[in-house]
């Protein structure tokens, strides 16, 4: 029987590491953040009263076994002067399923089977939720788009309303082998999963250890000059009991011109590697070259990801 992963996150980090990892003989649950409320996901949200199907769509994608057209299908977006101007097909088709199903997780598993997933999606909740974030300047930001947009850095985040948590979702952490905190958006993708204190008390729960997944880069606003040990100290901060026990981290290097690329465009920086921090922090070091660049992009080298993940939870090392 092969070894049960579940992975916590949201958005693009979540849906690369799953590329990666659905390579290997390995039991996959993605648990997916449903507060993302821009473009063609918040729209439908505001008319369906719908969780965020965005990243759903793309971790749904990731996971399917199905010809590259259904992926370019799903991820098509209309350009057009209507009302669906904008829409990505594959969420327009998450909310239709989910009306007809009567909710999300129902609705993903009747796709699942259309696309031959290779694992399991679960939404972290059913309900509509709205992340809210605190700032460094106390002032209080309502909605993930505009806690992205706005200019000052994050001091919180919590949810306006409190989310009914998806039962199956807490039983698959008890039963996990291993659990991935994803890498991805810091504050606007993995922690809205740990904000949850049912989601933390399952961790706590479960025999499995944790693992966390760091960045290649910085984030304005929420991860600025962070060093490898930063992210861990935050993430550890909203966990409950049980800390990061493992930590994946990229040690490849970075040319002058993409690391000014980043600077100027997006205000982003090399996450620094800083092992002797890591070590002082009672936690296992895998480290590694990550990187790897597509469409003059920086991304993660999913099949390494997913060969480590794969060798610690056979090896343990």
């Amino acid at each position: 029987m092969n070894k049960k992963v579940v992975i916590l996150g949201g958005g693009t980090g979540l849906s690369t590491l799953l590329r990666g990892l659905k390579q290997f003989p390995i039991d996959i649950t993605a648990i997916v953040a449903v507060s993302d409320d821009g473009r063609s996901t918040g729209k439908l949200r505001q008319e369906f009263k719908v969780p965020a199907v965005g990243d759903l769509r793309q971790v749904i994608v990731a996971l399917s076994e199905t010809e590259p057209l259904v992926e370019d299908l799903l991820n098509y977006r209309f350009k057009t002067n209507s009302d669906l101007n904008g829409h990505a097909l594959g969420n327009l088709l998450l909310t239709a399923l989910t009306n007809v199903a009567g909710n999300m997780s129902s609705g993903i598993e009747s796709i699942g089977k259309i696309l031959n997933l290779k694992g399991k999606v679960l939404p972290l909740t059913e309900d509509n939720v709205t992340l809210m974030a605190k700032m460094i300047d106390n002032k209080i930001i309502e909605g993930e788009h505009n806690i992205t947009n706005y200019e000052g850095k994050i001091k919180e985040i919590f949810y306006k309303e409190k989310p009914t948590i998806n039962d199956d979702v807490i039983e698959e952490i008890k039963q996990a082998d291993l659990i991935i905190l994803s890498m991805g958006s810091l504050y606007t993708s993995l922690l809205p999963n740990l904000i949850c204190k049912e989601i933390t008390k399952a961790i706590d729960q479960s025999k499995a250890e944790v693992m966390y997944i760091c960045n290649i880069m910085t984030q304005p606003g929420e991860t600025d000059k962070f060093k490898a040990s930063d992210h861990v100290k935050v993430v550890n901060n909203y966990l409950g009991k049980k800390k990061i026990d493992i930590i994946l981290a990229n040690t490849g290097s970075i040319t002058k011109a993409m690391k000014e690329k980043y600077a100027c465009l997006e205000q982003k920086d090399p996450v620094i590697f800083d092992k002797k921090n890591l070590k002082s922090l009672n936690i296992k070091v895998i480290f590694d070259d990550f990187i790897t660049i597509s469409d003059n992009t920086l991304r993660h080298d999913t099949i390494k990801l997913g060969f480590h993940i794969y060798s610690y939870l056979i090896l343990g090392r």
